[in-house]
C-alpha cells in the first residue's frame, strides 16, 4: 500500500507534503509531484499538510481520482518524456532534484486554477 497524489496537485506544487516526508520519498516533476511508492513507508506524515487536499491513502482514493494510482507509479516504472529508462526507485528526491517532467496524463491536463 501507499499513499498518492491526485490531480488537486497540478500546477500547484505547494511542497509541504516534501517538507513533512520522512523518508524524501516525494519527487517533483514539472507540473505535479509523485509519491514512490517502494520507498513511501505509509506514515501518513503528508496527507494533512496538503493544502490542496491532493494526497491519499491508496484505500481511500476517491473514485474520480482512481486512474492518479497507476500515473503515480508510471512515473517511475515508465520512461518519461525526454528519458530512455525509468526514473526506478533513486532511493530520495533531494538526491535527483526535479524531474522536470510528468506523465502523460499530468502533462495533458488543462492549466489548473486561475488563468
Amino acid at each position: 500500500m501507499t499513499y498518492v497524489i491526485a490531480q488537486p496537485c497540478a500546477d500547484v506544487l505547494d511542497r509541504s507534503c516534501v517538507d513533512e516526508c520522512p523518508v524524501d520519498c516525494i519527487y517533483e516533476g514539472d507540473r505535479m509531484l509523485y509519491i514512490q511508492p517502494e520507498e513511501c513507508i505509509d506514515c501518513g506524515a503528508c496527507e494533512p499538510v496538503c493544502p490542496v487536499e491532493a494526497i491519499y491513502y491508496e484505500d481511500d482514493l476517491p473514485t474520480e481520482f482512481d486512474a492518479y494510482l497507476a500515473d503515480n507509479e508510471e512515473f517511475f516504472t515508465q520512461p518519461l518524456p525526454g528519458r530512455t529508462d525509468p526514473l526506478g526507485s533513486p532511493g530520495g528526491a533531494a538526491r535527483i532534484g526535479r524531474v522536470g517532467v510528468d506523465t502523460p496524463m499530468v502533462a495533458s491536463l488543462p492549466p489548473q486554477g486561475e488563468a
